[in-house]
């Protein structure tokens, strides 16, 4: 069976804050957006922001070697939180950067469910024929007009992670930044699905020789029995927090693991996602 595999992938934490471009039109932008709903911005929590765009993260990926060399069929940016502004259309930005020729759009309003229905996506894509190179690229940025508990308590730092993934023949179950690329495929994606509990979520995928168990810093309650490894995300991203651990470890998990699980809750629906991938361990 053809599948969809990691060939590169990078992740950004904690780029340099930046001074936004044109403050006046933002807020006005802002004003005019809320006023409808009887709320206006809050001037100095968007003043105190780091003003990282959507655009100044999908560069520092594209920077990295391996992103930077992705000349994708199809792209998908995926975010749970809006951008500072929404005057770049980033999808078909960063489509420039990498070739030109992918159909590309943006998948948002799902909260971290947003990077799950993009695999979902590019896999259907693949298995149609119509996307040999797929790039996925998660971005969140954490400059807001108005509060928002999940950036003020956890707290939230502005972060992005791509995955460039290419079809493979195999079988189903066969700041800073950081990236690998060439020396062949990685893990390939076989399935991503939801439920409404993380022991329902992950009930069909434990239990299994070999498989390693990615959690998410969202992910709470109890469990399935689960006797092998545990990989446990760190606090500090929402949407992208398991794929920016995906782009640091893909290749060592690939080769260690048969199976890669993972799985974060989203704090605001309660729903459990998961996402499998079969590495070449074990």
């Amino acid at each position: 069976m053809s599948g969809l595999a990691v060939r590169a992938a990078a992740a950004v934490r904690a780029p340099e804050a930046r001074e936004p471009d044109d403050r006046a039109a933002a807020l006005g932008y802002f004003h005019d957006l809320l006023a409808p709903f009887g709320e206006k911005p809050d001037e100095e929590l968007f003043d105190g922001g780091r003003h990282v765009r959507h655009r100044d993260l999908a560069d520092l990926l594209v920077a990295d070697e391996g992103v930077g060399a992705g000349r994708p069929d199809l792209l998908i940016v995926a975010h749970a939180l809006p951008d500072v502004v929404p005057f770049t259309a980033v999808a078909p930005y960063l489509t420039d950067r990498l070739g030109g020729r992918a159909a590309n759009f943006a998948i948002a309003q799902q909260g971290l469910a947003a990077p799950f229905t993009a695999l979902r996506i590019a896999s259907a894509y693949a298995r149609a024929g119509r996307a040999a190179e797929v790039v996925i690229a998660v971005l969140e940025q954490t400059t807001l007009p108005t509060p928002f508990p999940l950036v003020r308590e956890t707290p939230l730092v502005d972060s992005a992670a791509a995955l460039v993934l290419g079809t493979s023949s195999a079988g189903e179950e066969g700041g800073s930044r950081s990236s690998s690329a060439g020396q062949g495929d990685g893990p390939r994606f076989v399935r991503a699905h939801a439920a409404g509990s993380a022991a329902d979520a992950l009930g069909r995928e434990l239990g299994e020789d070999g498989t390693l168990l990615v959690l998410g810093p969202w992910v709470t309650g109890d469990l399935p029995e689960h006797g092998g490894p545990v990989h446990r995300v760190a606090p500090g991203g929402y949407c992208t927090s398991l794929w920016l651990d995906l782009a640091d470890h893909w290749r060592e998990w690939g080769r260690e693991h048969r199976r890669i699980v993972l799985c974060d809750t989203d704090p605001r629906s309660g729903r459990t996602h998961v996402a499998l991938f079969a590495g070449d361990g074990g």
